[in-house]
């Protein structure tokens, strides 16, 4: 099998995908890379020119190439030249099932979750109301029509899209004059809304090894410079602190380790998630799963892998059996 390094996307988490794919290219440098551009356009790219692009989180990527298709062609094409898929992909279609459901119908291997889980994951609604049934820890949802009673209930509330990156479109609301901001992102997307939860925010990541067996791997503690952990606070400010493994207790560690296996499995994902939360007086509370995690040099996945002791290198070989695996069947 052919292993191609697939990152791009037609979604505004473009960018971050182009600084994943440098990382993977970094591990896999044998692979093919194909870039998946704005215009649903795919393009065999070079190694020099993906090395040489120096502002991954800051400027659009350029392949350089001539297009060998739409995406559907470039599938078709990968199924033909018997392919495996590394998804160097963040976010819109290439997270929330779509591809996968493309890749799946094809045939083709794939890193990371199936199509059913990238869909039910994708969305924080859905996803959060799984997690609750595996015994996670969640905050109350907020309908839109309800949202002046739970501010004076609450004090402050958070809206977020409910199918989006967790680094876009946050939405904090301290006072009335806020709902309007609130009102009218969601007439153009769905909005999901819940009471603001103030602590210390933390991930872990879970692994599947190659015989099945589920790992958690150490939590991460972050401290963002002043404010939310959006995309400036990720990927461009450098006070951003991200402690792995994070400086809590035992037990806090114990649970959250325990609650990002329970929401991997309640949304049944494969190969590997990274599961975020906040860590309140009464112990950690869900917010999300990630099906696909940024995997670049700053990104959270990666400084899990190696504070467990697992090279990142290993990490994708490894992958990339599962996903031939997952294929066969």
């Amino acid at each position: 099998m052919r292993t191609t390094i697939l990152f791009g996307g037609t979604n505004k988490e473009r960018l971050v995908s182009v600084a994943t794919a440098q990382s993977l290219h970094q591990a896999l440098p044998d692979a093919d890379l194909w870039f998946w551009d704005a215009d649903d356009t795919v393009h065999e790219t070079r190694s020099e020119v993906l090395v040489k692009h120096a502002r991954p989180f800051e400027d659009s990527f350029k392949a350089g190439t001539p297009s060998i298709g739409s995406i559907e062609q470039a599938l078709d094409q990968a199924r033909t030249e018997d392919r495996v898929l590394v998804l160097g992909l963040h976010g819109g279609v290439a997270e929330n099932g779509e591809l996968q459901a493309m890749c799946e119908m094809r045939g083709i291997p794939f890193t990371g979750s199936d199509s059913a889980s990238s869909h039910l994951a994708f969305d924080k609604t859905a996803a959060k109301r799984f997690a609750e049934i595996a015994g996670v820890k969640a905050p109350p949802g907020v309908a839109l029509d309800d949202v002046e009673r739970a501010l004076a209930e609450f004090g402050r509330l958070i809206a977020k899209p409910t199918r989006d990156g967790s680094s876009y479109g946050l939405l904090f609301v301290n006072s009335t004059q806020d709902l309007i901001a609130v009102r009218l992102a969601a007439k153009n997307e769905d909005y999901l809304i819940e009471p603001f939860i103030a602590g210390t925010e933390a991930t872990c990541g879970v692994l599947e090894q190659l015989d099945g067996t589920l790992i958690a791997l150490p939590p991460i503690e972050i401290i963002p410079p002043d404010g939310p952990f959006d995309y400036v606070a990720k990927y461009l400010a450098k006070q951003t602190q991200e402690i792995c493994p994070g400086r809590f207790s035992a037990e806090i560690s114990r649970q959250l380790m325990e609650q990002s296996l329970k929401a991997h499995r309640a949304l049944s994902c494969g190969g590997y998630s990274r599961s975020d939360f906040i860590i309140t007086d009464n112990g950690p509370v869900y917010l999300e799963t990630n099906t696909l995690p940024g995997l670049t040099k700053a990104s959270l996945y990666p400084k899990a892998l190696k504070a467990h002791g697992i090279h990142f290198a290993d990490f994708l070989k490894d992958q990339i059996t599962l996903a031939a695996r997952r294929a066969r069947k």
